[in-house]
């Protein structure tokens, strides 16, 4: 990768909107919006809205909403809590956007490798959300004793190197088989700063490209490949070594491309405790769909 080439990777629309701001290019079409609310939580909003904004960005149109909380990386309980009630709140508002319905069918995909780490939390999320499509189907929503009962079922379908298929090919053939109203993607995300590694949320309407975060693209799952809406979640929990090698140094792009090395470049670093931040933040990430998909009263969501 030569100097001029080099720019600091990152799936964060965030940080993304930060750097532009920063090089003063134009935000024609760029939205930004923030808000603060208790337990240090942040909650981010971009939106990108024209042609000029998706060239400047490199994004898709959209909508990107993000929930910062620095106390979630160190599994403070409150926090923890209240940034679940927050993804919550966000995931039925996007709901409500692009479907419509109180009542609908959701599928939810858990990307990555159950195998890495810090790639497993798409799937270790899968394991604790509340499956209903297979009672629903059987038995109807009375099952449960409650006709708001969303049918909800969940696949992980791993990765090229262990299927031999597009994760879009096998999502694709799900989709067409059980009909959802819509799909919600879970993956593991790359960050620009160190300071988001495990605290940080991303929600946005636009899809995903699994792997594009420490660059190995695949075929994007969105709604036009898919045919139905795609709300993707993720959180990043890992950032690229040159970008950390730039910010240790202080460095211009011709300095850092000295430092680089075959091997240095396409490193990526992961925190040393990332087995433990995974178990803790697939549980916060299941859980606050859970909350979104019951359809329980705390809160409609309505605007």
């Amino acid at each position: 990768m030569s100097a001029d080439k080099w720019c600091a990777r990152t799936d964060l629309a965030l940080e993304t909107q930060e750097s532009l701001r920063k090089a003063n290019t134009d935000m024609r079409g760029v939205n930004f919006s923030e808000k603060k609310l208790d337990n240090g939580i942040v909650v981010s909003v971009v939106t990108i809205d024209s042609e000029n904004a998706v060239r400047a960005t490199g994004r898709p149109k959209g909508k990107y909403v993000t929930i910062e909380a620095a106390l979630l990386s160190e599994g403070d309980e409150e926090c923890c809590q209240a940034v679940t009630r927050e993804l919550s709140r966000e995931l039925k508002s996007f709901v409500k956007a692009v479907c419509g319905k109180h009542i609908y069918a959701a599928l939810v995909v858990g990307l990555g490798n159950r195998n890495v780490t810090p790639d497993a939390l798409g799937p270790r999320c899968i394991d604790s959300l509340f499956i209903t499509r297979h009672i629903v189907k059987e038995y109807g929503r009375y099952a449960f004793g409650n006709e708001n009962v969303n049918s909800v079922c969940g696949l992980v379908p791993g990765v090229m190197a262990q299927t031999g298929m597009e994760c879009l090919e096998i999502i694709k053939g799900v989709v067409n088989e059980v009909k959802p109203d819509f799909v919600v993607t879970i993956d593991a995300l790359a960050a620009r700063s160190t300071k988001r590694l495990g605290c940080t949320i991303q929600l946005t309407d636009t899809g995903i490209v699994p792997g594009s975060g420490v660059g190995n693209h695949r075929d994007g799952i969105n709604r036009g490949n898919l045919g139905v809406p795609v709300i993707a979640i993720g959180i990043p929990t890992v950032i690229d070594a040159v970008t950390i090698v730039s910010d240790a140094v202080n460095a211009s792009r011709e300095n850092t491309a000295k430092l680089m090395s075959p091997k240095l470049n396409g490193m990526f670093v992961t925190p040393k405790d990332i087995d433990e931040t995974v178990k803790r933040l697939a549980g916060l990430l299941s859980e606050g769909i859970n909350m979104a998909f019951s359809n329980d009263d705390y809160d409609d969501c309505s605007e």
